[in-house]
């Protein structure tokens, strides 16, 4: 017997889109006050039947194994792990002007190169002006298609007419969906379009990569079921002023989400780096106070990092602490550790600290460069020529190993930084220091 469904009322953070069943005057997810919005999802059909018709024993079901079409970028088939997997939802973010749509465009032009079809759906912008980019990064394939179109439904109908292996959306916050009623852009539109895609692109054997704006603090717009409903989320970054973009995997139903990828910006559009080893540090390598070079380890490839410090005497009642790139509460905590069991007192000193080349370290293996690189400005002296830092700092001021330390040290010495300063050879904190600082 049929069982009418009913209507379903629910509360969406206007910033963030998080989800609450009942109204809150600040949201938890952002901490920010009265921006929750009331929302109904209203009854869309009866559901006829139970789900108990498909149910099925798991040694029933039959696996269709598909293969990873590599699009021959590799710094972004890198990311992804081989390649674009077929009948996957991908999401991409990134901040306006960073080279997400020039990015998506030289993938289409690397699959329509290989005779596969590619849809490319503009909210945003001309057919005219599309062409424009793709002139510049040198499309010229019949197999690329490009419309101007808003309304999901006639998406959907060209999808079925060309059938393409790629559909590129750009963007979600400007499509929309005519049977709803809210306007383009607000949580439930976003919600149910992104829903309309994972239907069409599961349906047959497409992939999809929609485009995502992002919020202030960097994060995806719209509500946090975009990204738990697409299979992987990927974000395009970079530093203003400079040409260098991360492409970084933060999640990936298919493979690792570790990985990155790295490009550079020019005139013609994004350029592959193949040798990133050395390309976060200094080019002359000139020993100066207060600099400290560590080795990150990024999916399976190890970058060498170089840490900036600068330590003065504090005009401020609270000395500053400021980090770019570092997480400031884990530099408190080494601070701490610093002044318990080296005597390097702090508490009047500002400290600045800085990771150069817009990386984010988020790896506890930079712990000693971090260290090292305090106390050599504090102290105004430099660090010994050719030395490189790899290890974790405990709060018992001992130096611990780290994952993959042998590929780190090897890594360094083959880039001329023989003088390695790990647990290896190092137990504690204060025994660097006093080797390399007295």
């Amino acid at each position: 017997m049929g069982r009418s469904q009913k209507s379903r009322t629910y509360f969406v953070c206007s910033n963030c889109g998080y989800e609450s069943v009942k109204w809150l005057g600040r949201c938890p997810n952002c901490g920010q006050w009265n921006t929750f919005k009331e929302f109904r999802d209203e009854p869309t059909g009866v559901k006829t039947s139970s789900g108990i018709e498909r149910v099925k024993k798991i040694s029933e079901i039959e696996i269709n194994e598909y293969r990873k079409v590599p699009t021959g970028i590799y710094e972004f088939d890198r990311v992804l792990e081989e390649g674009i997997t077929p009948s996957s939802l991908i999401l991409i973010g990134g901040e306006p002007g960073i080279g997400k749509s020039t990015l998506l465009l030289q993938i289409a032009k690397a699959l329509t190169d290989k005779g596969l079809k590619v849809l490319y759906v503009s909210g945003e912008e001309s057919p005219e002006q599309v062409k424009g980019r793709a002139i510049r990064v040198g499309i010229s394939s019949d197999f690329l298609y490009v419309i101007g179109e808003q309304d999901v439904s006639e998406i959907k109908s060209v999808v079925e007419k060309i059938e393409p292996f790629l559909l590129i959306i750009d963007s979600i916050q400007t499509v929309y969906k005519p049977e709803i009623d809210q306007v383009v852009g607000s949580v439930t539109q976003v919600r149910e379009c992104g829903a309309e895609f994972l239907r069409m692109t599961k349906e047959r054997l497409m992939s999809t990569i929609i485009v995502g704006h992002v919020t202030k603090d960097g994060t995806l717009a719209g509500p946090k079921t975009l990204e738990h409903m697409v299979d992987v989320v990927l974000y395009l970054e970079g530093e203003k002023g400079s040409d260098l973009r991360i492409l970084r995997c933060t999640k990936n139903r298919y493979g690792s989400s570790d990985e990155i990828g790295i490009f550079e910006m020019t005139s013609s559009g994004l350029k592959e780096v193949s040798d990133a080893a050395t390309l976060f540090i200094s080019k002359d390598h000139v020993r100066k106070e207060g600099i400290a070079y560590t080795v990150l380890m990024e999916g399976k490839r190890p970058i060498l990092v170089e840490i900036q410090s600068l330590v003065l005497p504090t005009f401020f009642p609270t000395p500053q602490r400021v980090t770019t790139g570092f997480d400031t509460k884990r530099l408190y905590m080494l601070l701490a550790v610093v002044e318990r069991f080296t005597g390097v007192n702090l508490r009047g000193m500002d400290i600045f600290l800085n990771v150069t080349g817009g990386m984010r370290v988020e790896d506890s293996s930079a712990d000693l460069a971090v260290v090292a690189s305090v106390i050599s400005s504090y102290k105004k002296r430099t660090l010994p020529d050719n030395a490189v830092f790899i290890g974790e700092v405990g709060l018992g001021g001992e130096v611990r190993r780290v994952s993959n330390l042998q590929r780190r040290i090897e890594e360094a010495k083959r880039l001329g930084f023989i003088n390695v300063f790990s647990p290896l050879e190092f137990k504690s904190v204060e025994e660097v220091v006093k080797l390399c600082l007295g």
